[in-house]
């Protein structure tokens, strides 16, 4: 007997997790679900799954690599937050970068690349997480399909709520493949950039360039 669990799942935003899904026993009914509509778009489109050695078993691949790497996002719990005590009070900028950025746009399904960057002011009285958590919060909400000026906010809010800092800043810079191998078809040095702020990196704009400097002495490259 076929599971229900696509009917039985409430429609999600595209960026929002799904809950749902941690037993692995159900993202295994949710690749085969998935492999079966691919199916049935290779039909349409006339491609041979069937017979094709190059195509050949291509719909469960696919199905795997949206559920288990493209999606996984959706359907994994958060990453976890490692908390340390602020025994020194520090509360100066921290910035951390370039952090890889794999998505995928939910306009075209086409890929997203490029790098993050993350400035924290620390609060005084609050925790500061490990630096290796920064990576995994922008692997986890990139892990879905996007917009990037969705991303950075998403990035931002869950920061914010999880370590409550002074201010904060998330910085993207990407390349759209929706816009390199289609449409216009731009050059691949073709970016897009665009940041978001809060608290303290928010109103005090000396904060505010500091962060940007670092960012540029970051970037891959200088």
């Amino acid at each position: 007997m076929k599971s229900n669990i696509v009917r039985m799942v409430p429609a999600k935003l595209c960026n929002e997790s799904v809950e749902g899904f941690s037993n692995p026993a159900d993202r295994e009914t949710l690749k085969a679900q998935a492999a079966q509509k691919i199916e049935e778009l290779f039909d349409i489109l006339r491609i041979d799954y069937r017979n094709d050695h190059n195509t050949r078993e291509t719909p469960q691949r696919v199905a795997k690599m949206f559920v288990e790497e493209l999606l996984a996002g959706r359907f994994e719990d958060a990453p976890k937050i490692t908390e340390f005590e602020n025994a020194q009070s520090y509360d100066d900028l921290i910035v951390t970068g370039p952090i890889e950025v794999r998505s995928m746009c939910a306009h075209h399904m086409m890929p997203i690349y490029g790098h993050a960057y993350i400035g924290v002011l620390p609060s005084v009285e609050g925790k500061i997480i490990g630096l290796s958590k920064y990576d995994r919060i922008v692997e986890y909400f990139s892990s879905r399909l996007q917009i990037q000026e969705e991303l950075v906010k998403q990035i931002q809010n869950f920061i914010v709520e999880m370590t409550n800092p002074r201010g904060l800043a998330v910085r993207i810079s990407a390349v759209h493949m929706c816009k390199t191998h289609r449409g216009v078809r731009a050059s691949h040095q073709s970016r897009m950039v665009n940041s978001c702020f809060y608290g303290e990196l928010q109103r005090n704009q000396a904060l505010r360039q500091e962060f940007l400097q670092e960012c540029a002495v970051l970037e891959p490259g200088k």
